[in-house]
């Protein structure tokens, strides 16, 4: 089972058990909308382009309510655990690109519960984790004008990207990952001016 896999059955399990009205990181979604989200994006062609492109963005939010109010919650989750269709451009790509997405998520729903505590990963998740920091960090931050340091607590750097004065972020490479895709509830800290670091928190688009 790959990396991706892996994540995704977590995910489905932890929607399972928590229910289809449970709040997440993702603003005002609740586990149900997030499903919905996960399925469009894999089986919608149609709707899944507005995910990223604003332009499109009214037609995807039309879709993906429409998903989430026409079908019953055991169906969404069993849509996600199946994984991407046979013809979708996600089947090939599943290790690569749905290793992110599907942890992300997985500690969107996890994390938006007090009391949540980091999970214990493997070597495997660990790594795959770290090799998605780098790219994410620049989707997310090539705007801050600002240099930032993204370095594991062993001293390893992640990604180091961008001009002026240097914010180092410090934390595991699952906490960087989250920290570099707009979530708050992390286990980071910070190195630098206390002005940089904070335009470089609220800087991050966010995804």
């Amino acid at each position: 089972m790959s990396v991706a896999q892996s994540e995704r059955a977590g995910l489905v399990t932890t929607m399972r058990g928590v229910g289809p009205d449970h709040p997440t990181l993702c603003g005002e979604w609740t586990t149900r909308d997030l499903a919905a989200h996960l399925v469009i994006r894999e089986r919608r062609i149609d709707a899944a382009p507005g995910i990223l492109i604003p332009k499109l963005a009214g037609y995807t939010e039309r879709v993906q309510n429409q998903v989430a109010a026409e079908n019953d919650w055991n169906v969404l989750l069993d849509q996600i655990a199946s994984g991407p269709p046979t013809l979708s451009p996600f089947k090939l790509l599943d290790p690569l690109i749905n290793v992110g997405e599907m942890f992300i998520h997985h500690e969107d729903v996890r994390r938006a519960a007090s009391g949540w505590e980091p999970r214990d990963l493997d070597d495997a998740t660990t790594a795959a984790i770290a090799r998605q920091v780098p790219l994410m960090g620049r989707m997310t931050m090539s705007k801050t004008p600002f240099s930032v340091v993204l370095r594991t607590p062993e001293g390893k750097t992640l990604a180091n990207f961008g001009r002026g004065p240097s914010v180092t972020v410090t934390g595991e490479p699952a906490e960087l990952l989250l920290f570099v895709s707009g979530r708050d509830q992390v286990r980071v800290t910070f190195s630098g001016d206390d002005d940089a670091v904070r335009a470089v928190r609220e800087g991050r688009a966010g995804l």
